[in-house]
């Protein structure tokens, strides 16, 4: 992680997460990472400075997002890590598991629908295309 020994700026931490600098904000507005003080005079003009712990923290956030947890859900997450509240955090876990196992059927169930509706497709020789008369009705 490229850094000046005082820490990242904003704009490095968000490049460094892989997110822009407004969604590093937004996650400050809703609690999920800190804002670090501003620097006192001098050369950095008052900058606020991010720590490893900061780029950690913001890495996590994306990552269980891209595991389908919600902010609230991943706020709750970030909380039961400070109190080490393993069961709470195994149910979460589990429910999102739940949520995926659905989503999954469902995706299946569509699939095997547009899969028989292009094989319909593909022995048809005239008349309308049974895919567009499907999503007509």
């Amino acid at each position: 992680m490229p850094s000046s020994p005082a820490g990242l700026t904003i704009g490095a931490l968000a490049k460094a997460g892989g997110v822009g600098v407004e969604t590093v904000r937004y996650y400050q507005r809703r609690g999920l990472l800190r804002e670090p003080p501003r620097a006192g005079p001098g050369p950095d003009g008052g900058v606020r400075r991010y720590g490893p712990e900061d780029l950690r923290r913001l890495r996590f956030i994306r990552q269980a997002q891209g595991a389908g947890f919600t902010l609230e859900q991943i706020g709750e997450l970030l909380t039961l890590d400070a109190g080490d509240d393993r069961s709470r955090a195994r149910e979460l876990a589990q429910a999102r598991m739940a949520a995926l196992d659905e989503k999954i059927s469902q995706l299946q169930t569509a699939r095997a629908a547009l899969e028989r509706l292009a094989r319909d497709c593909a022995r048809k020789d005239g008349g309308p295309c049974p895919i567009i008369t499907a999503f007509e009705a």
